[in-house]
């Protein structure tokens, strides 16, 4: 029987969120719903999340021994990673010691390392993927991409937000793209991968939610991404009969790997031949899935805090097509501000979210569009034109 107490009493449900961006704010949210008392953490202070959770930390989630300090002070009933900047082989010895590491500490530490995921993926799963090389040095990447062949992509082992990732195109581009993959890197370069490029017609988010009464599945999510990094996405995204029983059964397979509960984003590509390959997996919300707070009565937030709570999930459902577009800032800013919210939400059917970052770099995330419609493509359409009313400035 799942037991919930009351904030700030002796019988409160603690969650420890590492990790307190746009997508820790709004699962926040939907824990303190359900009455959790939510601890939001990050490297630097007034964060999304800690603008709603009812505590906030401010350390390096790095720092094995100030993870370490924090979760023996807070005593979390769950620690629910939110971001891949941790420290994975602190979480792995408190998740040893009996915390409980959502989904878990093993899963943390794999998705957070792309050869980790891969050989699992590919040669524990035999799950069908891109072609792949690791290298260690210039010489090892080079020599893998000429066995790959040009146009090939490379990634860091350990980055995010497609920091590092770049596609080379030829000879020509070899050093600049070793170069930027060494400096996007989470460690400061080292090891990176080389993927064969893949002409894919599509690629997928497909949210499955491990629940203590099985697993689920979002309606399928389409999205574009720029080096790597979320700038629209949409729901439903149009698959054959076929290649959706195959994303869900490459999405069932490596998450039961993974094992634990809750919510992840497993990344497909859709070929034009039929095929589905497996490309990437978030043990967590996704930024694509953002698209899910305008499209479904119980987004992949309150989907992803139902199931880590151990409640069941008795129908995931979508209501309307929908879309979601990024607004990301153009230069950096100290004192971020937004105009132009007026026209945007003079459109039928939009809505917004701004995530109250404190400040912004070039690129960052500031905020979200979202937009319903009669399909997918028109809910694209009105939210891209939304998103040219906003202007970030300072």
């Amino acid at each position: 029987m799942v037991e919930i107490g009351t904030p700030y009493t002796s019988s409160a449900k603690r969650v420890l969120l590492l990790g307190s961006g746009e997508l820790g704010k709004e699962l926040s949210i939907e824990l303190i719903r359900l009455g959790v008392e939510v601890t939001a953490c990050d490297r630097y202070a007034n964060a999304p999340a800690m603008q709603v959770a009812q505590h906030a930390k401010v350390f390096d989630m790095l720092d094995a021994s100030s993870l370490r300090e924090v979760v023996l002070s807070c005593k979390p009933d769950l620690i629910i990673p939110e971001v891949e900047a941790i420290c994975t082989s602190e979480l792995l010895q408190l998740e040893r010691e009996g915390w409980k590491v959502i989904p878990t500490a093993r899963a943390t530490r794999l998705t957070m390392d792309r050869e980790g995921i891969r050989r699992l993926a590919a040669e524990e799963l035999s799950l069908p993927t891109a072609k792949f090389f690791f290298a260690d040095s210039y010489d090892d990447f080079a020599d893998a991409c000429r066995r790959l062949g040009f146009p090939c992509v490379v990634k860091p082992i350990m980055s995010s937000s497609g920091k590092g990732q770049s596609v080379v195109h030829s000879e020509d581009w070899l050093q600049k793209s070793w170069v930027y993959a060494q400096e996007g890197g989470r460690a400061g370069g080292g090891r990176v991968i080389v993927e064969e490029f893949i002409p894919f017609e599509s690629e997928i988010t497909l949210l499955t939610i491990r629940a203590i009464n099985g697993t689920h599945f979002c309606d399928p999510i389409g999205h574009k991404q720029l080096d790597g990094d979320y700038i629209e996405s949409w729901q439903p995204h149009s698959m054959t009969g076929s290649q959706i029983k195959i994303a869900q059964d490459i999405s069932a397979r490596i998450t039961e790997a993974l094992g634990g509960c809750g919510l992840f984003g497993v990344e497909l590509f859709l070929l034009k031949d039929g095929r589905v390959l497996f490309s990437e997996v978030s043990p967590r919300p996704h930024d694509t899935g953002m698209v899910t707070l305008a499209t479904q009565p119980w987004s992949e937030f309150a989907l992803h805090a139902r199931a880590v709570l151990g409640l069941p999930l008795a129908q995931v459902t979508r209501t309307t097509a929908g879309a979601s577009v990024a607004l990301k800032a153009r230069q950096a800013l100290t004192n971020p501000k937004f105009r132009g919210l007026e026209h945007a939400l003079s459109l039928a059917n939009v809505d917004l979210r701004i995530f109250g970052k404190p400040s912004a770099s070039v690129g960052r995330r500031m905020g979200v569009v979202l937009a319903t419609g009669e399909t997918s493509e028109e809910a694209l359409g009105t939210a891209l034109k939304a998103a040219q009313y906003i202007e970030i400035y300072e």
